[in-house]
């Protein structure tokens, strides 16, 4: 009887972890997608270049939320803990980015705005979209009482 729970935990696990990675993705792909607007409409003349950390944040923002609409859409349940998990691995992603490219690490020159950003995007989410998958309750047809 346990082995069958264990499988079922196991399961469950499963499908928040692959909404979550999913949902991540999809943040920061939106995130670039943001950036890449923000970066036409600065060559362009429509924004001043010295909003580029604003547009970042606010990308980030963007970013973590659509990934956490999607990650809670897609699990289970509780969404609120999928939506912060999403903005958590969009954060990470940006980080080892971040790693790769620049060679260090520094959450002073801006790194605590976009984690924050990154994790209220996506407990907006979590708390706007309520929780996962609803279950249809089972109605059958009304009694008229005679």
């Amino acid at each position: 009887m346990t082995r069958k729970n264990e499988e079922d935990q196991g399961a469950v696990l499963l499908r928040y972890g692959k909404a979550v990675l999913w949902g991540g993705g999809v943040a920061f792909l939106v995130g670039l997608g943001i950036l890449f607007l923000a970066s036409l409409g600065i060559s362009h003349g429509l924004l001043d270049a010295g909003l580029r950390y604003q547009l970042t944040v606010v990308s980030c923002v963007l970013g973590s939320f659509t990934g956490g609409i999607f990650a809670v859409r897609s699990s289970p349940a509780r969404g609120l803990f999928v939506g912060l998990a999403a903005g958590s691995v969009l954060f990470l992603l940006q980080l080892s980015l971040g790693l790769v490219l620049y060679g260090g690490l520094s959450l002073e020159s801006g790194g605590f705005g976009l984690l924050f950003g990154d994790l209220c995007g996506g407990a907006a989410a979590g708390i706007l979209t309520g929780g996962g998958k609803k279950r249809t309750s089972r109605k059958g047809k009304k009694r008229r009482n005679r």
